[in-house]
């Protein structure tokens, strides 16, 4: 098999108040003709910037050695024209966040117009033809339609699909799709990689796949090269790095999944929340008037319990109405029907009778480093909630915030730092910080671990039983990684368009699903996608 990319002894460094930092050691790998390589590892392995590396995206900062050979041309030192040349090409990459790789002011017309006619020089009606070719081929449907919407106006399935149009522009024989699946629902996560399996058949495309999901390596890669502070500690075929590990980082990447169940709930649990028949909709207004014209219906007649020691996992895709029911919940959005926390209906009780219970009530969102203020220290995020409700039991506020600190793993010596001087799973430890410093009774977890690398997320997990066996917490786990869901739910929720599909124990829910979606769901997130 001929090689369309070769690394050889890739080094980058990035000089910093006069110093340089190496991000990456002496890297060589090769991509072959029509095969699969995934790099692996966890964040700040060198993944990106490997790959960033192949045509020179990294910027003045980095300093940049070694061999990238791309079809027999030397790729590092080469002249701007070449680069250019290559660059969308011959060698194009799709990104983790779609949201923010899309220009937000430039309908999808003009943002794939831009590319073909630079590299194409088509024009007119040729290059609309071209478009709707592409969107049509990526899965977009009535793509002439969507020619004058704007990012902001598709799911983050479609949008995704629209950064593989446009990677696929101009025909392409190298495609580098750094972590494209990450942000996604499971089923679009299975969507977006039976179509990159489709495209890459029909166009004879060489894939250079970047993820830290291992159960998606396992799914579509040829071969595997595992990545660990800037160098590949292990690689070889797919088959034998997950049969066979040889590197001990390997072994602990592979073991790197949640399982296990959590304790039982008591018999005597306190009831903490529940619902009855809830509905949430939203007004849609038009006209100069503003007269509702109809209903978004975010959730309808949801009716939902949680205990004391308990923790109800609610899965379902993206607009299925699982953050807007947690956040009706904690009286954060208006709605209709009971609301009940701790034995009282407070749906209807005023801001200012809510602001005594808001200390009980908690919330864990899914971006550490978007949730978190990043001009405020680590003692200062952690802290905040006292400031408003008070110590709970009257002791100093820097001396609960050392013992939280400790409780979540953290070193009380380091409250003085900042967001950006912590990792991502020591950031989403502060936010869980912040919200068990106050001894709440329920606390909203939502998505807390899908930012995260594998072994991350385990330790996350760990740490969230263990909070929840200790002070005997409420939880409602939002997420759609199911294999999470079931590694820390008793009883699970499924919703789907505003509905709820089906609930039960998660043992019923995972082992004898009664929906069609529901078991898509499950398909989705545990069964063998080939690419």
């Amino acid at each position: 098999m001929s090689a369309v990319l070769q690394v050889r002894d890739l080094k980058v460094g990035f000089r910093q108040d006069g110093a340089t930092t190496q991000a990456v050691k002496g890297v060589s790998f090769d991509v072959g003709e029509g095969e699969t390589v995934a790099l692996v590892g966890e964040s700040g392995s060198g993944k990106s910037v490997t790959a960033l590396s192949t045509v020179s995206l990294l910027g003045d900062a980095a300093r940049v050695e070694g061999s990238v050979i791309y079809r027999d041309q030397e790729m590092i030192g080469a002249s701007d024209r070449l680069l250019r040349k290559v660059r969308g090409n011959d060698i194009s990459f799709i990104f983790q966040e779609p949201m923010t790789s899309l220009n937000p002011l430039h309908t999808l017309e003009k943002q794939l117009r831009e590319s073909i006619e630079l590299h194409q020089g088509l024009t007119g009606d040729a290059v609309r033809k071209r478009i709707i070719e592409l969107l049509d081929r990526v899965g977009i449907r009535d793509p002439e339609s969507r020619l004058t919407a704007y990012p902001h106006q598709l799911s983050g399935g479609q949008r995704q699909r629209v950064m593989i149009a446009m990677a696929l522009a101009n025909g392409p024989d190298l495609l580098i799709a750094d972590e494209p699946t990450t942000a996604l629902d499971v089923t679009i996560q299975a969507q977006i990689l039976r179509l990159l399996a489709d495209l890459k058949k029909a166009e004879g495309l060489s894939l250079l796949f970047i993820t830290h999901d291992l159960g998606i390596v396992r799914r579509i890669a040829d071969r595997v090269c595992v990545m660990k502070d800037g160098e590949i500690v292990e690689s070889g075929p797919t088959s034998e790095i997950f049969a066979n590990p040889q590197h001990p980082y390997t072994q602990m990447l592979l073991s790197a999944e949640s399982t296990g169940v959590p304790d039982p709930v008591r018999e005597d649990a306190e009831p903490i929340a529940s619902t009855d028949n809830l509905r949430i909709w939203f007004p849609i207004q038009k006209g100069l008037l503003k007269r509702t014209v109809g209903y978004v219906k975010a959730v309808n007649d949801a009716s939902i319990a949680v205990r004391a020691g308990e923790t109800v996992g609610i899965v379902g895709e993206s607009g299925s109405g699982k953050t807007t029911l947690a956040l009706a919940i904690m009286r954060l959005i208006q709605s209709e029907g009971a609301i009940t926390f701790r034995g009282e209906n407070v749906r209807d009780w005023s801001t200012r009778r809510l602001r005594k219970l808001r200390s009980e009530m908690q919330i864990v969102f899914q971006d550490p480093y978007g949730s978190l203020s990043p001009r405020m220290t680590c003692e200062q995020i952690i802290a905040e909630g006292l400031g408003v409700h008070g110590a709970p039991d009257g002791r100093p506020h820097r001396e609960l915030v050392a013992e939280v600190m400790q409780e979540v793993g953290l070193d009380p010596a380091t409250m003085h730092r900042y967001p950006h001087e912590f990792s991502g799973g020591q950031r989403q430890r502060i936010a869980i910080a912040r919200a068990m410093v106050l001894r709440p009774r329920l606390v909203v977890l939502d998505e807390p671990t899908s930012a995260l690398d594998m072994t991350v997320q385990v330790q996350i997990v760990d740490l969230l039983r263990k909070l929840q066996r200790k002070h005997d917490l409420a939880y409602l786990f939002i997420s759609h990684d199911l294999k999470v869901v079931r590694a820390m739910s008793h009883r699970v929720i499924v919703m789907r368009n505003g509905d709820v599909m089906e609930h039960g124990t998660a043992q019923e829910i995972f082992d004898a699903p009664k929906t069609d979606y529901t078991r898509e769901l499950l398909a989705a997130a545990f069964d063998d996608i080939a690419v």
